[in-house]
């Protein structure tokens, strides 16, 4: 009976965990480049009374098992890696990948970050850089020179030109390549916040690749990634988790009212 007890509570925490990340990714539905999580579970280990073959009191044999499991416990938060909608906007700072890949960016402590979120800026050394003021990619980054005659032009090759003033006639030069950084591994990349990932022993080190070659996508200036959470599916996943939490529940007051019962004889 106690046993019960504690099989129901495995399953009411495994569902609350599910509802803390499904929570999570709804909260997140609006953010550029957010990829959504799962929570994957496993069950617990399993109480053997009597294995498959044994040999009953009447020398028969058992034809299948007799086993009680224990209840269930959470294994992994799972980033589902698909591509979200592209949106298009009005700023050349704007940067979409389509296809595989991430923007590689540069913490304050030197280490490397990855993103997909391209909602990019320029800071007051002309700099590219997130909205948090982290540069992208390299040490020295993407820097544009003060006197352009019109934006910039970042090509789906990752590609960066721009128009000098009448200076230099206006020829278009390369002042610099935004590449793409891919993993063996997606799932296995640590979140740190701010919509950026780190890399693990499990996402394996990173491959940097020119846009468009080795299975990197292309980038696309003028547009932003959307979230990749679909809000109708997150809502029926949340009324199953109602269910089961309310199932496990029920389950914890029936076997507290036998407790009862028993207390009584």
């Amino acid at each position: 009976m106690f046993a019960s007890l504690w099989i129901a509570k495995t399953g009411l925490d495994a569902q609350q965990l599910n509802m803390n990340v499904i929570s999570n990714n709804l909260a997140n539905a609006n953010t550029n480049g957010f990829k959504r999580s799962r929570t994957m579970f496993e069950d617990l280990m399993y109480q053997n009374i009597r294995s498959p073959g044994e040999t009953s009191s009447q020398n028969s044999i058992f034809p299948s098992n007799l086993q009680i499991g224990t209840g269930v416990r959470p294994i992994s938060t799972e980033i589902i890696d698909t591509q979200g909608n592209l949106t298009p906007t009005n700023s050349f700072k704007d940067l979409a990948i389509d296809g595989n890949g991430f923007f590689q960016i540069i913490l304050p402590n030197g280490k490397m970050a990855y993103t997909r979120d391209g909602a990019f800026n320029i800071n007051q050394d002309n700099q590219l850089v997130t909205n948090s003021g982290f540069p992208v990619q390299q040490e020295s980054g993407i820097i544009f020179p003060n006197n352009l005659v019109n934006d910039p032009t970042i090509g789906l090759d990752g590609s960066v030109t721009v128009n000098l003033s009448s200076e230099e006639n206006g020829t278009p030069e390369h002042i610099g390549q935004i590449n793409l950084f891919h993993f063996s591994n997606t799932s296995g990349l640590s979140n740190i916040g701010n919509n950026l990932f780190v890399e693990t022993p499990s996402s394996g080190s990173a491959i940097e690749s020119k846009p468009g070659t080795e299975g990197t996508g292309s980038i696309k200036s003028h547009f932003l990634e959307s979230s990749n959470v679909n809000i109708a599916e997150e809502l029926v996943n949340l009324i199953q988790i109602q269910r089961a939490y309310e199932i496990n529940g029920k389950a914890i007051s029936s076997a507290d009212q036998m407790l009862q019962k028993l207390s009584q004889l």
